[in-house]
C-alpha cells in the first residue's frame, strides 16, 4: 500500500510517501514545506514528490493527513488539497490528530499528556493511554490554560515537541520528554495503523480539529 501523507498543521509542514506491506512500513521520500506559503507549495512539491519516485497519483492508496490543532489556514490547505484528491481518485482518508501522534512519540506506556503550544497563552492537551505498538487510545483532547494543565499533568508522562512551552513547564515543575515534533512521515505512520483498522475519513466528514476555545477564555491571562 502507498501512503501520501500529508502536515501543514505547523510553522513548517512536510509531505511523505511510505510504503506499507503487513507490519513494515518503509519511507520512500520526505519533502519538508516552508509554513506561510502553503498553498503555493504542496502541489508542487507533490507533484515533484511523485515524478522523482515514479509514482502516479494513482498509483497512491490512501492518504493520511494532520487534522490539527494547529495553524487555522495551513490546516484548511492541507485538508483541502486532500478532500480533492480523495474525490477525484475515489481514495480512502486516514485523519491523525498531532496531538495523537506527539503521544505516540512517548518513550513510556502508560497515561500520557500530549502538549502543544497554542501560541496564544494556552495548551493544546491530548490525554492518551499508549499501549504497546497498539495506536494510543484518547481520553481527551481540549484547550487548557497552564494551571488547569498543571492539575491534569499528575501521574501522567508529559511529551512536548515545543521547546518555549517545555521550558515553561519545567520551570512549574513539570517533568517533560522534549521530542522532535511529528511530521508527515509519522503522520503517514499512524495514518497506515488507522487504515489497517478501518478508521478512515471520507472528504465529507473530514474535518479540522480545532479544539477552540472562546476568545474571552484565550486572551484572559497568559503562561
Amino acid at each position: 500500500m502507498l501512503i501520501l501523507g500529508v502536515d501543514t498543521s505547523g510553522k513548517n509542514g512536510s509531505l511523505a510517501l511510505l510504503r506499507g506491506e503487513g507490519a513494515e512500513v518503509t519511507t520512500l521520500d520526505l519533502v519538508p514545506l516552508t509554513g506561510g506559503s502553503y498553498s503555493a507549495q504542496l502541489v508542487p512539491q507533490l507533484a515533484a514528490m511523485l515524478q522523482r519516485k515514479g509514482v502516479s497519483k494513482q498509483q497512491v492508496d490512501a492518504y493520511a493527513v494532520a487534522s490539527g490543532p494547529g495553524s487555522f489556514t495551513g490546516l484548511r490547505v492541507g485538508l483541502s488539497a486532500v478532500k480533492a484528491m480523495a474525490v477525484a481518485l475515489r481514495k480512502p482518508i486516514a485523519a491523525v490528530s498531532v496531538l495523537q501522534a506527539v503521544a505516540s512519540a512517548s518513550p513510556q506506556p502508560g497515561r500520557v499528556l500530549a502538549a502543544l503550544d497554542d501560541n496564544r497563552g494556552h495548551i493544546y492537551t491530548g490525554d492518551y493511554y499508549v499501549h504497546g505498538t497498539n495506536l494510543p487510545v484518547a481520553r481527551e483532547e481540549a484547550l487548557l490554560t497552564m494551571d488547569e494543565f498543571l492539575a491534569r499533568a499528575a501521574g501522567a508522562t508529559v511529551v512536548c515537541p515545543d521547546a518555549r512551552l517545555a521550558r515553561a513547564l519545567v520551570g512549574r515543575g513539570v517533568r517533560v520528554e522534549e521530542i522532535a515534533r511529528p511530521g508527515a512521515d509519522f503522520i503517514a505512520r499512524l495514518g497506515y495503523r488507522k487504515l489497517l483498522a478501518g478508521e478512515t475519513a471520507t472528504p465529507e466528514t473530514l474535518d479540522a480539529n480545532y479544539i477552540r476555545r472562546s476568545d474571552a477564555e484565550l486572551f484572559a491571562k497568559p503562561f
